[in-house]
């Protein structure tokens, strides 16, 4: 089963007896036609340098066929981490891109009252680039973007092609590395890492080794 996990970086100042105090206990109910939708923090854990906990979400889904449209109700439950690192606070969702962004606007709001105080955490095209050519051997899969090529928004070398040092520069003197897939020599598991912080786990591996593995090899990438 793939992992999917995204950090992201809380930038208001703050630490994490505040965080604690505010989603301790959160529960928001709302009624809609269909029923009651919950959203809530559950499973909170707290410790001297982390918090963790479930962010559960009652989500409405509307499906279309001849007879009409019908909606159901849908239950998400997405594991998140708060993590104090090299003073500052990073946060992790352990859920797909598009889902971890909302999850993390919606933590936003429930612990600043607006969203914009949980932001992307960034790595650089700099720090992918010496991260791959520090172990060139362990790269599977390259994508650049900002290609100045017209009409080509990426380029992208796998396998066979990223032992090719002269495509690989010329790739570079077009665009930034913006995705490498590649083998942890440390964990020796097979892991894709964006610019933007989207973690992709391809081995098998449970939550909390994966959890770890962010912590201990993605962390000291960003920004």
């Amino acid at each position: 089963m793939v992992l999917s996990a995204k950090i992201f970086n809380v930038k208001e100042r703050t630490d994490l007896t505040t965080i604690a105090e505010k989603l301790k206990g959160f529960k928001q109910e709302e009624e809609i036609e269909e029923g009651k939708v919950i959203t809530e923090i559950q499973n909170l854990k707290i410790g001297n340098n982390y918090i963790e906990g479930i962010f559960s979400q009652d989500i409405p889904i509307t499906f279309y066929h001849r007879e009409g449209e019908k909606t159901i109700i849908k239950t998400i439950e997405a594991p998140f981490l708060f993590q104090i690192y090299n003073d500052r606070i990073f946060l992790v969702v352990l859920e797909k891109k598009r889902l971890a962004n909302n999850i993390a606007n919606q933590l936003s709001k429930i612990i600043f009252i607006t969203t914009g105080s949980i932001v992307e955490a960034r790595i650089s095209h700099e720090t992918l680039r010496k991260f791959h050519e520090s172990n060139p051997e362990d790269t599977k899969v390259i994508f650049f973007d900002n290609v100045d090529i017209p009409n080509i928004k990426k380029l992208s070398l796998y396998g066979s092609q990223l032992l090719n040092t002269n495509l690989y520069n010329e790739y570079l003197s077009h665009g930034n590395i913006w995705y490498i897939v590649f083998k942890s020599k440390k964990f020796g598991i097979i892991v894709g890492i964006t610019r933007n912080c989207v973690i992709t786990c391809f081995s098998k591996i449970e939550q909390k080794e994966f959890l770890n593995y962010i912590k201990k090899e993605v962390f000291p990438l960003i920004e």
